[in-house]
């Protein structure tokens, strides 16, 4: 596992504080976000986010504010330079990826292709 100080991926300080709450728990102190790609959806690859206290040895994670975010190098090669918010509307919640490096997206937001 790498330890990074995020140039990679930027978080929002609203991802930033969600994620935070997501993670701040006081029946597992090791539990962070990790965000990975999936081949399908509309357009090709989706964007996947789950809770894990399990960082396997090829992962990286990536510090930013006071939150650390697990990628592994796969997905990382896709989400480089993107940045991740998170929003709640009417529409209800969720995490936003905004990638640099796909060249459609379909439009509900979830998936890419490059």
């Amino acid at each position: 596992m790498k330890h990074i100080i995020n140039n990679h991926i930027k978080l929002t300080k609203n991802a930033i504080k969600k994620i935070k709450h997501l993670t701040l728990t006081k029946t597992n102190k090791h539990l962070k976000l990790r965000i990975y790609i999936l081949g399908g959806g509309c357009s090709g690859f989706q964007y996947q986010f789950v809770l894990d206290d399990k960082i396997n040895q090829d992962d990286i994670l990536i510090n930013e504010g006071d939150v650390s975010l697990i990628v592994d190098p796969i997905s990382l090669q896709y989400l480089n330079g993107g940045k991740i918010d998170y929003i709640e509307n009417f529409e209800g919640s969720k995490f936003i990826v905004y990638n640099p490096n796909a060249k459609n997206t379909c439009g509900c937001g979830s998936s890419f292709n490059i």
